[in-house]
């Protein structure tokens, strides 16, 4: 089931960029591009939720909506 998780993501002064979340608690990813970022976020995320439902701590997220805003990035 898919389930909605809210990402921070900043600009490191170096250039790369740096995603955290609320939602799952230990969730860093970090990459060259916000696509990269975005990509490595999703694998972490993956593995922290099925770490924590093992253990039975998962965090109770949002389903996915039917219609939701999506910000979409595009380089001009």
């Amino acid at each position: 089931m898919e389930r909605v998780i809210t990402l921070h993501i900043e600009r490191l002064p170096e250039g790369a960029y740096l995603a955290t979340s609320d939602d799952v608690q230990g969730l860093v990813a970090q990459g060259r591009t916000i696509a990269e970022t975005l990509e490595i976020a999703r694998d972490v995320a993956r593995k922290l939720l099925e770490a924590q439902a093992e253990r039975q701590s998962a965090p109770r997220l949002s389903p996915l909506a039917e219609s939701f805003d999506y910000p979409l990035i595009v380089d001009s």
